[in-house]
């Protein structure tokens, strides 16, 4: 891979306030997030905000191409407003670190914003109550690698399926994005067989990255679309209009992805 090809650009703001990897103009998004976090730590949407101490929004690189999305804040990240900070966390950031990937780099943040008591399962409006707070995250950072970890927030994106059965899988979920279902770091820990699990699938994201930065070289080239915008098998692809060609989505099975497309 050329030393370029793994690195990101320096983002040029066209008129219409968007940059080639169709991000919004990167100020604003930087605003945007740091008001959509304030938002957050303020919520009072469900009953968990009676109970944090602080709530968690998330934290890392608005510019991610990989944006890892777990279930919901523990006692360590409930106590310090961060997201895995814990003993998962930590696991999480050495598996990582072991293979190449910075924390910095990427983007954390849960399908719950605060700590559900004693650590239960989030309840469904609980859930409800966040779902527009991950949405717009995924909307500013425009991501091209969705990464869930854990049961809830694999049924954002896997609704059907089982965390045993399809983790490791990379399917396409339209806008030019994929999602990968791994185990939850605290599970994997737990489990010797789930542990192995989560290194093995973990070792999937290099390649993908790499795949992803290439899509958004090509998109800033005007060779290909960039993530977040309508791409060929979407149901809202149309291709009169469209700049450019369907950038390459970073699966590692391109007929599987096209089954699985959104």
């Amino acid at each position: 891979m050329d030393e370029s090809e793994g690195q990101e650009e320096p983002l040029d703001t066209p008129a219409d306030g968007r940059d080639a990897d169709g991000r919004e103009d990167a100020q604003a998004v930087i605003e945007q997030m740091h008001a959509l976090e304030a938002e957050v730590r303020r919520c009072q949407r469900c009953r968990l905000a009676r109970t944090r101490t602080h709530a968690v929004p998330g934290e890392g690189d608005y510019r991610a191409v990989v944006m890892f999305v777990g279930e919901g804040p523990g006692y360590e990240e409930d106590r310090q407003g961060r997201p895995f900070v814990g003993r998962s966390g930590q696991f999480l950031t050495e598996t990582l670190a072991r293979l190449g990937i910075r924390r910095e780099e990427v983007y954390i943040t849960n399908v719950v914003k605060c700590r559900p008591p004693e650590n239960r399962d989030p309840q469904p409006d609980e859930l409800e109550a966040c779902a527009d707070y991950l949405e717009r995250q995924v909307t500013l950072i425009n991501p091209r690698i969705i990464v869930t970890l854990g049961r809830f927030s694999m049924r954002r994106w896997f609704p059907n399926g089982s965390i045993t059965k399809i983790h490791g899988q990379v399917r396409n979920i339209g806008r030019g994005r994929v999602a990968m279902a791994m185990f939850h770091p605290a599970a994997a820990l737990r489990n010797p067989r789930w542990r192995e699990a989560f290194e093995k699938d973990m070792q999937k994201l290099p390649p993908l990255i790499e795949r992803a930065r290439k899509a958004n070289a090509a998109a800033r080239r005007g060779e290909a679309l960039p993530a977040g915008v309508p791409h060929p098998g979407d149901p809202d692809f149309e291709p009169a209009g469209q700049a450019g060609q369907a950038a390459e989505t970073p699966t590692e099975n391109d007929e599987s992805a096209s089954a699985t497309s959104a």
